[in-house]
């Protein structure tokens, strides 16, 4: 038993509660805060991010406070794949850039499975990260904080 509210939207989800979590999570991510970030997956949550894995929240907030020191000027967009009633599919672009200057765009896919208060259980990220220069640069918002709701998505982006 836990003492957990439920975070809404709780399964069994609709396409628009789909959509809405994937929003709710990169508004989320953009603010790029490990603690608040951490409190949307379950004490338990299993992660896999790249080669790296990840048993419960503390790891998944250092791994956060670890990402975002290096990935400067971090900007996410995500977009629905696929979901099932407890299920999500994404996929997802970033931008950052190192400590040189150096900009990359990182592109993944993540599956996310949610227990029955909302909460992501599990997490499996694949990402690739391509360099490229300041001038290709397609994510323009001041950071940190979400996308505006008329900035293009992935789709409208052609990515």
């Amino acid at each position: 038993m836990t003492d957990q509210q439920p975070r809404a939207p709780i399964p069994p989800f609709s396409y628009y509660d789909a959509v809405q979590k994937v929003r709710m999570a990169e508004n989320a991510w953009n603010g790029r805060d490990p603690a608040k970030v951490a409190l949307a997956y379950t004490p338990d949550t299993k992660w896999r991010n790249r080669s790296e894995f990840l048993n419960g929240r503390a790891e998944v907030e250092a791994f956060l406070t670890r990402k975002w020191a290096s990935e400067n000027g971090y900007r996410l967009i995500k977009e629905i794949w696929t979901h099932s009633d407890d299920k999500i599919a994404v996929r997802f672009c970033y931008e950052y850039h190192d400590a040189d200057g150096q900009w990359f765009r990182a592109h993944g896919n993540e599956n996310w499975a949610f227990d029955a208060l909302g909460y992501m259980s599990v997490r499996h990220a694949s990402i690739n990260d391509v360099p490229i220069a300041q001038a290709e640069r397609l994510f323009h918002w001041d950071a940190p904080r979400p996308r505006p709701d008329n900035h293009p998505s992935l789709t409208e982006l052609g990515l």
